[in-house]
């Protein structure tokens, strides 16, 4: 397998688990309506950690989007560790939190579209991806006054939409789509 395969191939596994993590931390939250403040700092220290752990592991296999994956990787471990570190993390503060570090990987997702071996509609989806995640964190700037509920159904919807993309694009995103087109009535091959 050459470099920019093996890249590829290691970057879709980094996406794939970052999505499945994304997703598990939006079902856990939809689950637990009325999760403490602390299981909530807990569970995002943790998720954060763990995303940014696969993000280091993954960059130490590739050659090719090293440097996004580890500046990626560091992002989400120091995250993770600071919060956990502050469990007792005012509401407020917890929400500013989790929008900086939206806002911060959607910036750094949105230039993978660029930087990694990736392309055409996975690109695309890469750069939509960070698009959406920069947009939730502007979102919890803005609005960080209103109701817990509100806001646990919006960081859950975010989680849950972030990480079916990671896994739509993890799969191929591209490929997909390319296959259904094919398969349409009166398609050409």
């Amino acid at each position: 397998m050459d470099t920019k395969a093996h890249t590829l191939s290691r970057v879709r596994w980094a996406i794939g688990i970052n999505g499945a993590l994304s997703v598990a931390f939006g079902v856990m939250i939809l689950a637990w309506p009325s999760i403490s403040l602390y299981a909530l700092t807990i569970l995002f220290g943790a998720y954060a950690l763990a995303s940014g752990t696969v993000q280091l592991v993954q960059a130490a296999t590739v050659k090719e989007g090293r440097g996004w994956m580890v500046f990626s990787g560091l992002l989400g471990v120091a995250v993770g560790i600071a919060v956990l570190v502050w469990p007792s993390i005012s509401a407020l503060s917890l929400l500013y939190v989790i929008g900086a570090y939206a806002i911060a990987t959607g910036i750094m997702v949105v230039g993978g579209a660029f930087w990694l071996p990736v392309s055409g509609g996975d690109s695309f989806g890469l750069a939509m991806t960070g698009m959406v995640a920069i947009l939730f964190g502007i979102v919890m700037f803005a609005k960080p006054g209103d109701g817990a509920l509100v806001l646990l159904g919006l960081i859950a919807a975010f989680s849950l939409v972030t990480g079916i993309s990671q896994l739509v694009l993890a799969i191929g995103g591209q490929r997909i789509v390319e296959h259904d087109l094919r398969h349409l009535p009166g398609a050409h091959a």
